[in-house]
């Protein structure tokens, strides 16, 4: 592959910048990563990791005498956060592993790239840049890039027990850069581990599901998965993947496709073992348990009265994820009125207080969304006082 070029977070003034300062004494920091494999592929990216061969406290001196403001954020895995121009980057020291617990790691800083790199989790992510985009890839990880080939660095056993999370981003990388066969020794890895996932935080499961499910066509590595006994360690009441196909990319209305035949247990159980939030457990429930099956040519007054019912935004929600999107022009223009009557409304026309105001506001707003929303404010509070003096 030719060397990084043309990436507008590499020549910007604020990378620039941070990389002066950081080789003032002499080190060489260089980009490493997501940045520098997505810049490789003609991608771009927000994300901004930077390796380098100097302890952090160095790092750390360098940069404020430079006026940059540093924030601590692993310090005693060598790692701070400097943000230039409201631009952060995440600068880690390079680094082996002493010993491993898991997703932590006691660390010993180094000066040697080949050590640092064989330490990382796939030879795609291994490859490094400097300032002028000048290529370091001590693991060949530009063929694996051009090849559509994710391949753990090491024995992928191995770089599994440090942090079982690879597991999902192994799918997640085949999904987003693989082609052809899957990597044998890696497949086996993961499905030999697959118990280990239980071993995860909800957020760190969740937030890796949802970049997997985002990808353009997670069809195949979800499969894989399943085949693995994977997707099983995340959703364990059953799962199917035959409607994902018709499912738009957002990844709550994917995952809701692929739980949809759940067994037991149900949106609650998925929302509190990915720790979702209380809005993402909302949709997920409304998408899993529908009022409706919804179709192109649903009936007007039909749509209208699942509009007034659950609003406009959740009934979009339901028509992308049941594959509908030429509904979606229909639901903004059919949105229902507002019910304009209220209790106050009520004691004017010289109703008495108490429950039967409620009550004869129910019962004629049942009948107005029954009759399509048609009658006007008027026309409604003509009928609530003929109603109220039938009551009598």
């Amino acid at each position: 592959m030719q060397a990084l070029t043309q990436q507008p977070w590499l020549t910007a003034a604020a990378s620039q910048t941070l990389l002066a300062a950081l080789g003032r004494s002499g080190a060489a920091p260089r980009f490493v990563g997501g940045c520098v494999r997505d810049g490789l592929l003609g991608q771009t990216s927000a994300d901004l990791d930077i390796a380098i061969d100097q302890s952090p406290e160095d790092s750390i001196t360098l940069l404020q005498d430079a006026g940059i403001k540093v924030i601590p954020t692993g310090l005693k895995h060598g790692t701070i956060t400097a943000i230039v121009d409201g631009q952060p980057f995440e600068i880690t020291t390079l680094r082996v592993d002493v010993e491993t617990f898991g997703r932590h790691a006691t660390v010993a800083f180094t000066d040697d790239w080949q050590l640092d790199a064989a330490r990382r989790d796939f030879t795609i992510n291994a490859i490094y840049a400097d300032g002028d985009g000048r290529i370091f890839d001590p693991m060949d990880g530009q063929a694996d890039l051009a090849a559509g080939r994710v391949i753990f660095v090491g024995d992928p056993t191995q770089r599994i027990a440090e942090d079982k999370l690879r597991i999902l981003r192994f799918f997640r990388f085949l999904a987003l850069f693989g082609r052809g066969t899957p990597d044998a020794d890696a497949l086996a890895a993961c499905t030999a581990s697959a118990p280990g996932i239980a071993e995860l935080s909800g957020e760190r499961v969740r937030n890796e599901i949802f970049k997997l499910l985002a990808a353009s066509n997670p069809l195949p590595s979800l499969d894989l998965m399943a085949k693995a006994g994977i997707l099983q360690q995340i959703l364990p009441d059953g799962f199917t993947l035959d409607n994902l196909a018709r499912t738009d990319a957002d990844p709550l209305r994917r995952l809701s496709a692929i739980a949809s035949n759940n067994a037991s247990g149900g949106a609650s159980a998925i929302a509190a073992r990915l720790r979702l939030s209380n809005q993402q457990t909302k949709r997920l429930t409304f998408l899993m348990s529908p009022p409706a099956i919804l179709s192109a040519d649903i009936p007007r007054p039909a749509l209208r009265q699942l509009l007034y019912d659950h609003g406009a935004e959740a009934i979009t929600d339901l028509a992308l994820q049941q594959g509908i999107k030429d509904l979606v022009p229909r639901i903004k223009e059919a949105t229902p009125p507002l019910f304009p009557l209220k209790g106050s409304d009520a004691l004017a026309i010289g109703m008495k207080p108490g429950p039967m105001v409620g009550e004869a506001l129910r019962d004629l707003e049942a009948a107005w969304r029954a009759d399509d929303f048609t009658a006007g404010r008027d026309d409604l509070l003509e009928q609530l006082a003929l109603n109220a003096e039938d009551s009598k």
